[in-house]
Parts: structure tokens; sequence; C-alpha cells
């Protein structure tokens, strides 16, 4: 009997379980794969939600967050837990997703191990390794220790050519959020938040959003706040939802900002689901995740990213998304237009979802088994 590929999974913030869940379902269902899933804790609560949401049980979990975490912390903390597992299971693969700190430890601890690592959502760039912070650095770190890349789109391959990888060693998969929308968005889908099944979707323009990146604490946070709340009192007919991340900077900066205002409704973090079909009944999206811009476009909603750059130029040459940035008189003047000009919003409504066909979880693992038939 041919020999299964032990495969590790390893995830750990609450986007990247998003991303990796439909993936991790069909490494399941794989009869040539033995899967095993390995979480690091790096977010708990809302990386909890998405588990739940997915019906996911890891088989490891390392636990390693706490109050205040540094990056540090982290760093150390998943180096020598997910050491452990590595001799532990002794896989004959270890898949990554993205660009956390999850992602680069578990590939150099693999690396460490001379075990070959897959890089999911691979390519991505925005050329300022400061800007996401410590993102951008991530990526590029985890591109030059991953054996196989599995890029969303073509401007991510050419990325990596360009950054001197094996064209044999890339694969063009799409997102696997797009698998996942699949499976979450759903008609007459009634909320776990029930603030959110109580909203008027019909006589409101809803508009979904977040805000929470590293590097938009502080003054732009303040900015986007102060944006928000000259929107909701020039227009009558809008309903910002804002789940708020639980990180103490950004509560300590929103609440006092945008609570009781007119037109703002301001939630807990909310599950996977949710989100998902938040967006779906929602008329636009601001955010400064970079998920959402993949997210949104697939359900036909305009995005205006609340950043200086994008890791995901291809969603703004598609006219999906605009880049806004984060001064205030900037972030009025682009959410006003689509909310004054049909023809403007138009556009952005009905451009092409650059990220695939839901089906970048079958080409990841056609991909990983042309690579084992390779050797």
């Amino acid at each position: 009997m041919k020999k299964k590929i032990k495969i590790i999974t390893v995830f750990g913030t609450r986007p990247d379980a998003v991303k990796m869940a439909p993936l991790v379902k069909a490494l399941s269902n794989d009869d040539s794969i033995e899967s095993v899933v390995c979480v690091t804790g790096q977010h708990r609560e809302m990386l909890d939600q998405v588990l739940n949401v997915f019906d996911i049980k890891p088989d490891y979990d390392l636990k390693i967050m706490k109050k205040s975490q540094t990056l540090e912390y982290i760093t150390s903390s998943i180096m020598k837990k997910f050491g452990q597992v590595l001799e532990t299971e002794k896989p004959d693969f270890v898949l990554v997703h993205g660009d956390t700190a999850t992602c680069l430890i578990s590939s150099l601890t693999a690396f460490y191990q001379q075990i070959p690592v897959g890089h999911v959502e691979a390519g991505l760039r925005s050329y300022d390794i400061y800007s996401p912070f410590p993102e951008e650095m991530n990526r590029k770190l985890v591109g030059s220790l991953a054996t196989l890349h599995f890029s969303p789109t073509v401007n991510n391959r050419n990325n990596l050519l360009h950054e001197g990888i094996k064209e044999e060693n890339i694969f063009i998969t799409g997102n696997t959020v797009i698998d996942a929308l699949h499976t979450t968005v759903t008609t007459d889908y009634h909320f776990e938040c029930d603030e959110l099944n109580k909203i008027d979707y019909v006589g409101k323009r809803v508009i979904a959003m977040t805000a929470h990146r590293r590097e938009n604490l502080g003054k732009p946070l303040e900015n986007i706040c102060e944006a928000v709340s000259v929107l909701s009192e020039k227009y009558d007919d809008i309903l910002f939802v804002y789940p708020v991340h639980l990180n103490p900077a950004v509560m300590d900066t929103v609440y006092p900002r945008l609570s009781n205002h007119k037109n703002i409704l301001l939630t807990s973090p909310v599950n996977v689901r949710d989100l998902h079909n938040l967006m779906k009944r929602s008329y636009l999206v601001l955010t400064d995740s970079g998920g959402l811009q993949e997210e949104a476009p697939s359900l036909g909603k305009p995005v205006l990213v609340m950043r200086k750059e994008t890791e995901r130029p291809e969603a703004v040459e598609a006219g999906t998304v605009k880049l806004t940035g984060t001064e205030t008189d900037d972030i009025i003047r682009d959410t006003s237009l689509l909310l004054d000009s049909k023809e403007e919003y138009d556009k952005m409504a009905n451009a092409v979802n650059p990220y695939g066909d839901g089906h970048a979880s079958e080409k990841i693992i056609e991909g990983i088994k042309s690579y084992f038939n390779r050797q």
C-alpha cells in the first residue's frame, strides 16, 4: 500500500484560520493524506470562534497567547513548542498561511528540521518592509524558506519569479477565502450576534467596517473615527456597523469617539459567518484588513481600504478596491462619492473579482501531490 503523505497544517490567528479551514477539510477528506492540525493560539477567542464555526478540532494547541504579548515572546514560544510537535510527528510536509508570526516561525522551525514547507497565499508584496508591519517582512522571509508557493494570482506568482523562485514550485490557485465563502454565506441567514438581526438592511445602506491594524493605531485610527463620525451625521440613510477588535489600543480609541453616535453600531468581534453575511447584506465595506479586500469583492461589494498601501494591487487594478488611506478628508471624499454616485458605485460593485473560483484548496492539494510525485 502506498504510504500516505503526512501533512501538518499550522495557523494561529483568526484570519489565517478562516482561510485554512476549507483546506483543512479538503486534506482530511483525501485518502492519500494523513492530516495533522496544529494551532498556536496566537489569537485565542477569535481563533476559537473560527474553529467552532468550521468544526475543526486541532490535534495540537500550543496555547501561547498571553496578555500584552510581544513579537519576541510569540516568536520564542512558537519555535520551542512547534519544534516539539515536529519531533513527535515527523511529518513529510508543513503547510503555513499568509504573513503572521505563526507563519514565519513555523516555517523557520520546519526548515531547521529539514522538513519542506508549503506557503499558502504566497507572493503578496507591498515593497515597504515596515508597512504592513511586520507582515511584509514575514512574507518575504517565508518566501525564502518555503519549498512550494501557492499564489492566489498571476501578479503574486510574478513577484516570486522576480525574487528567483523556480516556476515549477509556484502554483496559481486563487485564494482559499473564496472557498470559505461558499460555505459561510447563505440566504435568510440568522446572525449569532443578535444586534445584527435587528438592522433594517432594506431601509438603511449598511457600511460594514473594520479597523485594527498595528500601523493604524494612534493618529490614523483617530482620523478614521473622525471620518466615520462626520459621515454618520452627513447621511441619514446609512448605518456603520463596526465590530471592534479586542485590542485595548483599538477599543480605547474607538469607543470614546463613536459610542452613542447617530447611525453607528459598535459591536464586539463577530464570528466569521456573521461577518461574511454582514458584508453580503452591506452596501459597501471600509477596512484596513487584508482579507476583506479579497472577500468583499467576491460578494459584489466595493471596498475602500484605509491604508497607505496594499499588498493586493490586483484588486485595485481590477477596480474592486480603492486605496483611500487614513486621512479624514480622503475617507469622507471617497465614501461620499460611492454614496452619491450610482455610476461610480456600479463600476466597483460589478468589477471582476481577481481571486479565483472557489477551488483553491483542490489546486493546493494537487500541487503538493505533484511535488511528491516528482520526488
